[in-house]
């Protein structure tokens, strides 16, 4: 008999044969059944000729025979007691681990069925994928009836509706997207999950198992009964086992490139696996393009079957007669059918999706296929029919679903074929920048997102609501990114162009194809003064508000805004911005409305802020703020806040430091007397205490002092400062600030921390760029670069070596990138000039580049 070290010695050169063989890593299944046959027979091996009393079976992916690299090999041992063959079963986990086959198993009895049955139904569903590999066959048999004779209805129903939970929670943590950039392929929406999961609902439900002794993995057989029964066709089938394939085989990959178990897709790996499939180089958004369109499929397939449990689950089929829309559609239980199962023509498809939307309704699966297969078929001159165009702006003037109408529409190929413009931004991305989602997959989002403040109590909300049509604010979401497949850079001058063409096409009018074409120019417009300017000087306001011919565009505006920004990802879209923009809003609005300058509005604001009996009973309140040339002081502070800062100045502390935890971030207020490089060295000391600043803010009273404000986040861990680390930060802030903190020191000491945390994908070079403007007091420097903690310090520093002094300064974060604007002034107080621009730039690019 072989010994142990032997046979392991022969497993794992059998498996690294296995795992090196490019053709079969390139076939998930073929490699998938290969493993789990592999572990099998070494199973086999060393048990053979064991007497027992048990049974040992498959598991998880072990039992679906999807077995990847790194994945659990799931075991369960199975016996009528266990008490008898505990050492029999500890016995046979001893010699499997011996021989190198590292599982993961759990023991169970019958008495288990019962037990779980009671406290723990997700449990019950493992036993319902498992598949016999050694032991007694009867007693496995015996186990099969056992559990395929416990669940009665009202079990079943308690099951699925936990499943059904299950899912919402999934998508919960990892989005409900299946276009998200960098997804978990296992459990991101449209990924493995999904299709393990509408496997269980069907053994559940139907109270069968589908585990099979053929060499085959569990989908195919799943796929075929689906099949068998009428619910998918051929067609479905190849469509569905190709992308499950795909998806599994990237998860193969990950596992086998990584040396270990992975399941996050990053854009290092993504480039990394379509340049082994064979796709150039250059070309490896190509292979996402195919991945995204399997996840999608998967996730249409996932959410159709779930949606159709759902519905039998919470009641019987509805006895109503159906409802005839048209000649060609009739709905029924709230699903929409055909009359006639022919392919459709672009007109018929829009008409069908019009009606969805219009009954908040469902299309069943044959209409689902019949429409798939039409898209693929609709021909060039059929896109511009009018009968289209019509109910295509009938969908974007429906009451509600227009964002799920139009989602289902890209799903199933229809936006494509209708908008071929559009088309070119499905699945288009662009790796290292701030976006969570495909261009196509964010750009609908983004309507979901607009539609959901219908009826909210909020300024968005009461502005949505009161705009009656609102299919032009629609189409300008739709669009607004529609060039950028085209030019990232200028994509919205090219986007404005394009809506003349496609607005045209669609058959609407001068003005409203003007509305779009002005929302499209300038949607980042807004977000671009509301983050990167001081929305307390007069000419940023007045130059702002001199885009607009009337308030309708400043409205739209503020809504395409919020659209886009909070369909970027969860991360962008903030407590803070959201204010930025309101303020911008409402002052612009006042503008607009009074026919005001920026200075007569903010002269306006500051008296009347002033003139709070709260600031103007108090000699020195008043005395203190008036002192402070900068109106966004009083917005930023509370009464009770200003009144600490003018007691804390009246007590003569040198350095006063204040801690606030707000929306997401811990909030830092710094009070000093002003002196040489002083944002510097309070950047560099945040940066040293392992602080990520979000925003800083400047106030500066006519006597010197200063009131710096930072927005903060802990490095390591993206969320708020802890309490415990308050004492280390003020330390280093006023070590910083009396010169007894050596931070470019300091800085070298903990380069090595900073290099272990940080993420380096896509922290490239070519993405820095200095921009200037000139406004009548200041020369504004706007830096676009990676984030890297440390990174303001360094630009702040810099800024002072060249003889800049910085009289405001705004950061704005979005996920790896970064927009500093400074309005500064030469030490003579003089602006910056044309010939010195150069220099400037030189030296900051250079700055940034070596800590890159």
């Amino acid at each position: 008999m072989q010994q142990p070290f032997e046979i392991r010695s022969k497993f794992e050169a059998e498996k690294e044969i296995l795992f090196t063989n490019k053709e079969i890593m390139k076939d998930a299944f073929k490699f998938c059944i290969n493993y789990s046959i592999l572990v099998e027979e070494y199973i086999f091996k060393v048990l053979a000729g064991k007497k027992v009393n048990y049974v040992l079976v498959a598991a998880g992916s072990f039992s679906r025979r999807e077995l990847s690299p790194y994945s659990d090999i799931d075991l369960m041992f199975i016996a009528e007691e266990v008490a008898p063959n505990q050492k029999s079963i500890e016995e046979s986990v001893t010699l499997l681990w011996d021989i190198g086959i590292e599982i993961s198993h759990t023991v169970r009895e019958f008495s288990d069925v019962d037990k779980f049955l009671q406290d723990d139904l997700t449990s019950l569903t493992q036993f319902f994928e498992t598949r016999f590999l050694f032991g007694n066959k009867e007693l496995y048999q015996k186990w099969t009836e056992k559990i395929l004779s416990v669940l009665d209805k009202k079990h079943t129903k308690r099951l699925l509706n936990q499943y059904f939970a299950d899912i919402k929670e999934r998508q919960l943590k990892y989005g409900d997207s299946p276009k998200v950039l960098e997804p978990n392929v296992k459990n991101s929406a449209g990924g493995l999950r999904d299709f393990h999961t509408i496997e269980w609902i069907y053994s559940i439900k139907n109270n069968t198992i589908i585990s099979s002794q053929e060499e085959k993995t569990q989908t195919e057989i799943f796929l075929m009964n689906m099949k068998d029964e009428n619910f998918i066709n051929s067609k479905d089938v190849a469509s569905l086992l190709k992308s499950y394939k795909l998806i599994l085989l990237v998860r193969n990959l990950l596992h086998l490139f990584s040396n270990r178990r992975q399941d996050r897709f990053e854009f290092i790996s993504q480039e990394k696996i379509a340049i082994f499939l064979g796709f150039t180089e250059g070309n490896w958004k190509e292979f996402m393009l195919e991945y995204f369109n399997s996840t999608n499929i998967v996730f249409r397939f996932s959410k159709t079957l779930v949606k159709k449990y759902e519905e039998e689950l919470t009641g019987p089929i509805s006895e109503y007669l159906s409802i005839e829309l048209d000649d060609d559609f009739y709905i029924k239980d709230n699903i929409i059918y055909v009359v006639n199962e022919k392919k459709l023509n672009l007109s018929e498809a829009m008409r069908a999706f019009y009606y969805r939307g219009l009954h908040r309704a469902r299309f069943g699966q044959n209409i689902r296929s019949i429409i798939i297969n039409s898209a693929l078929d609709i021909e060039e001159n059929e896109n511009y029919l009018l009968s289209s165009s019509v109910f295509f702006r009938e969908i974007l003037k429906l009451p509600h679903n227009i964002g799920e109408t139009l989602n289902i529409m890209n799903s199933l190929g229809v936006l494509g074929a209708f908008f071929p413009e559009f088309r070119e931004l499905i699945g288009f991305f662009q790796p290292g920048v701030y976006h969570c989602y495909t261009a196509d997959e964010h750009t609908l989002i983004a309507i979901k997102n607009l539609e959901t403040l219908k009826g909210k109590e909020s300024t968005l909300g009461n502005l949505l609501t009161s705009i009656k049509i609102k299919d032009t604010l629609y189409l300008s979401v739709l669009l607004h990114d529609i060039a950028k497949p085209i030019s990232i850079s200028g994509h919205e001058i090219i986007g404005a162009e394009m809506v003349e063409t496609i607005m045209n096409r669609l058959g609407y009018g001068y003005y409203e194809i003007e509305l779009v074409k002005f929302l499209v120019k300038h949607h980042l417009t807004m977000e671009q003064v509301a983050f990167r300017r001081n929305l307390n000087d007069p000419e940023t306001l007045d130059n702002f508000v001199s885009i607009f011919s009337n308030k309708t565009e400043l409205n739209y505006l503020y809504l395409l805004t919020y659209a886009d920004l909070s369909a970027v990802s969860p991360m962008v879209w903030t407590s803070w911005k959201s204010d930025l923009l309101e303020e911008l809003y409402r002052k612009s609005l006042s503008m607009l409305s009074d026919k005001l300058s920026g200075e007569e509005l903010l002269y306006e604001n500051t008296l009347a802020m002033i003139s709070n009996p709260l600031i103007a009973d108090n000699d020195a309140v008043k005395s203190h703020v008036e002192s402070i040339d900068d109106a966004g002081y009083l917005q930023l502070y509370s009464h009770a806040e200003i009144k600490e800062h003018v007691k804390e100045i009246e007590r003569g502390n040198e350095i006063s430091v204040f801690f606030k935890q707000d929306n997401g971030f811990t909030n830092i207020t710094v009070i000093t007397k002003d002196s040489e490089s002083l944002l510097s060295r309070l950047c560099g000391s945040l940066s040293i205490s392992d602080l990520n600043i979000h925003d800083a803010k400047i106030f500066t009273r006519k006597d010197g002092f200063v009131i710096d404000n930072f927005n903060v986040t802990d490095f390591r861990t993206k969320s708020k400062i802890g309490e415990e680390k308050y004492i280390t930060i003020k330390k280093n802030i006023t070590a910083a600030l009396k010169n007894e903190l050596h931070i470019i020191a300091e800085f070298k000491k903990i380069k090595t921390r900073w290099w272990r945390i940080e993420n380096k994908i896509f922290k490239r070079k070519d993405k820095i760029k200095i921009d200037f403007e000139e406004y009548d007091k200041y020369s504004i420097i706007d830096v676009h670069a990676p984030d890297k903690i440390g990174l303001l310090y360094q630009i702040t520093n810099k800024m002072n070596e060249l003889g800049l002094v910085i009289y405001f300064a705004k950061i704005s974060t979005k996920a790896d990138d970064i927009v500093d604007s400074f309005y500064v002034l030469d030490r003579n107080g003089k602006k910056i000039t044309q010939a010195d621009q150069g220099l400037i730039t030189i030296e900051i690019k250079q700055t940034i580049e070596e800590i890159l």
